[in-house]
């Protein structure tokens, strides 16, 4: 059976799948950041083992910075994951490891979650209130 990469790169992308090699595959075409790009070709390896949602403990560690940029990075996973769900719906498919996307949106909430405790415990009203805007807008 075709895994998704390989079938998506034959119908939308055959001119950047026939130039790339399966080690090292770089996107040539934006919309190929989401799809996940094909990880091993060879049937007989175990399949990818995918990481656990950040836990909250670990996200107060963070600064105010590292926390929007794992936020950005976390809504690129989930759209990603998103367009691969409906493509493969879309062609009657099974959607694999379909708990990465509730692992996504945990990690999602718990950053939210810290950032507000973070707003919640400002001392001055204005910055809280303004940082609250900023939470809510997310």
């Amino acid at each position: 059976m075709l895994s998704l990469s390989r079938a998506l790169g034959r119908r939308l992308f055959s001119s950047a799948a026939t130039a790339s090699t399966p080690a090292v595959r770089k996107a040539q075409n934006p919309l190929e950041e989401f799809f996940e790009v094909e990880r091993s070709t060879e049937e007989d390896k175990p399949p990818p083992h995918y990481g656990r949602s950040w836990k909250a403990c670990e996200l107060r560690l963070k600064s105010w910075d590292d926390l929007q940029k794992l936020w950005y990075v976390l809504l690129k996973e989930k759209n990603m994951l998103m367009s691969q769900r409906q493509m493969l719906h879309a062609e009657n498919l099974r959607f694999p490891n379909p708990e990465r996307i509730s692992k996504v949106k945990k990690s999602m909430c718990r950053i939210k979650h810290v950032l507000t405790e973070r707003a919640i415990a400002e001392p001055d009203p204005r910055r809280s209130a303004e940082m609250k805007r900023m939470i809510n807008a997310l």
